[in-house]
């Protein structure tokens, strides 16, 4: 069975038109506040509460020796971990973002620092991949998917591997392994001291001395471990092996279950061996990780990287979707484990609702502020672009504290659209924006090309947007050519503003409720985000970014 993931297309929607009058809004100003939300889990007693960092964004470490998942929150998923000595990086499936494969870097495994993109011009949606290093060098593997936008791919999966002297580049360009139709590739080096590469649906190839090419055939090596059927998943797709070497054994960790879907859909299983070749025992004890039911605070936890942490205590990191927030995308956890007697091991952080203690080790500064004055580049480390041909990082330019997009298409379907993920559950975002040419320009939360809403303005109106199409009630906001905008996400209702100096604002006349604004909705693996967007001819220019959580309601 190919996974759920490999059945995903992305097509381009039609632009759909709508009419209709808003209803007379009053002005108000929004909440100015800056503060923290506790995100409470879906049928939890337990309200946990997170610390707040810059501007207010929640965070894991809870400077008292613990934690409280996740360590990075919003959409990070199939988190890939290499430990360095006393440092550890991590990289995350970044799907259709340009650039992508952002690096983070940690010496205690809770607070993440970003470095910068490894991958300038993505050839494809890209999957799960896997860090390595061998000798002195660091490589990832990389599977890019075949998009509309893509340069021409052979195969509608296909791998291929960047390397580099440093986690912090600079990167090569992608090479061609010449293997198509498998993703999430592992890196392993056998007792024969001969690299592999394993992949999803149990199969595996040999790899050159270098890693850059390969040295024989794509071969079934182990059959995944199957959970009984009458258990509720989204199918069984065995993806995402994850090996590592312990002692005398092998272990190969395993997602299975599909990746979204049913609460206790995706889990996390093991096997091991002695020989790389084989053969593999699975778990007695199988699955280490899922989801019991949908009362639990976080759902789908799968696709892990087991880790040694500072200190000799052993973690996994895995992602996991937060109950009651699908729209945050499959957040990055940290769990516990332990190893039994016998050579196995189980994992001991419970549901997760609660903290746990630290691994040790140096806390780097974490995160990063999400506000912009467009006084430098973020493009890769703070921003990407949707759904973008290699070439069109041209369409970006940065001077003089603002930001121009040049326009394409006819709306946030088709348009140049600039995204960056967050991790709160209530929030407010805010822009100038200010049209050049004949274009339309605004601020959108926006999922993908065919599920987003917002405002944009096109100099004689503004165009509200929901579900992924102009709406019926349309503000009637006074025309004009620059438009500051404000959007608060405040626990999945989502409200516009609107003003002319930035001072006096006007609350639109619709909020949204946002809470079917997921991966489930779309059968595309993303999140709902902040976007800014320009389509038509010339280009908009946004100015004074700025971002802020939002406290919880007294």
């Amino acid at each position: 069975m190919q996974t759920r993931r490999a059945t995903i297309k992305l097509a381009l929607a039609s632009a759909v038109a709508g009419s209709g009058a808003g209803a007379g809004a009053a002005a108000r100003q929004a909440p100015a506040s800056d503060g923290r939300r506790t995100c409470p889990a879906l049928g939890q007693s337990f309200r946990p509460a997170w610390p707040h960092g810059i501007e207010g964004q929640r965070k894991a470490d809870m400077g008292d020796g613990r934690y409280l998942n996740p360590i990075l929150a919003g959409d990070y998923p199939d988190p890939s971990v290499l430990k360095d000595g006393d440092d550890y990086y991590m990289t995350h499936s970044s799907f259709d973002a340009a650039p992508g494969l952002l690096i983070w870097h940690s010496r205690d495994l809770v607070n993440w620092r970003p470095l910068g993109p490894a991958l300038a011009k993505p050839l494809g949606t890209v999957f799960a991949v896997d860090i390595a290093k061998h000798g002195d060098r660091y490589f990832i593997y990389i599977p890019f998917m075949k998009a509309p936008w893509s340069p021409p791919l052979a195969s509608f999966a296909n791998i291929y591997v960047i390397h580099a002297p440093s986690m912090e580049g600079p990167w090569s360009d992608p090479i061609d392994l010449g293997i198509g139709e498998l993703i999430d590739p592992g890196h392993v080096v056998g007792e024969d001291g001969h690299r592999y590469l394993f992949f999803n649906g149990g199969k595996r190839v040999r790899l050159t001395a270098d890693g850059l090419a390969t040295a024989g055939p794509v071969e079934t090596a182990y059959q995944a471990w199957h959970y009984p059927d009458d258990w509720i998943t989204e199918a069984w797709s065995p993806e995402g092996p994850k090996l590592f070497r312990r002692g005398p054994w092998f272990y190969l960790v395993n997602a299975v279950g599909g990746t979204s879907g049913p609460a206790t859909g995706h889990m996390v299983a093991v096997a091991r061996s002695r020989s790389i070749n084989g053969p593999w025992e699975n778990c007695p004890h199988n699955p280490i990780v899922r989801a019991a039911s949908d009362a639990d605070p976080w759902w789908s936890r799968g696709h892990a990287t087991v880790v040694e942490g500072p200190g000799g205590r052993w973690f996994m990191v895995y992602h996991g979707y937060e109950n009651g927030y699908l729209t945050l995308g499959r957040q990055t956890l940290l769990e516990p484990i332990e190893w039994t007697a016998d050579g196995w091991f189980r994992a001991t952080g419970g549901d997760l609702s609660r903290p746990l203690a630290k691994p040790g080790g140096q806390a780097l500064p974490h995160g990063l502020a999400h506000s912009d004055d467009f006084a430098a580049d973020g493009l890769g480390r703070l921003w990407s672009l949707y759904a973008s041909a290699p070439s069109d990082s041209a369409r970006v330019q940065v001077s003089g504290n603002s930001l121009a997009l040049a326009a394409k298409g006819s709306s946030p379907q088709d348009a140049t659209v600039l995204t960056q993920q967050v991790g709160d559950c209530a929030y407010a975002i805010e822009v100038d924006v200010e049209l050049q040419g004949e274009t339309q320009g605004g601020l959108l939360l926006f999922f993908d090309d065919r599920l987003f809403l917002g405002m944009g303005i096109d100099g004689r109106r503004m165009i509200s947007y929901r579900g992924g199409k102009p709406t019926y009630w349309q503000e009637p906001a006074p025309p004009t050519r620059r438009l500051h905008m404000r959007i608060t996400n405040e626990r999945q209702v989502v409200t516009f503003y609107y003003s002319l100096d930035g001072q006096a604002w006007t609350r639109h006349g619709v909020r949204s409720y946002v809470e079917g604004y997921n991966a489930n909705t779309l059968d595309n693996l993303l999140s709902l985000r902040p976007a800014l967007f320009a389509a038509g001819k010339g280009q908009v220019v946004f100015r004074a970014f700025r971002y802020r959580a939002l406290p919880d309601p007294a």
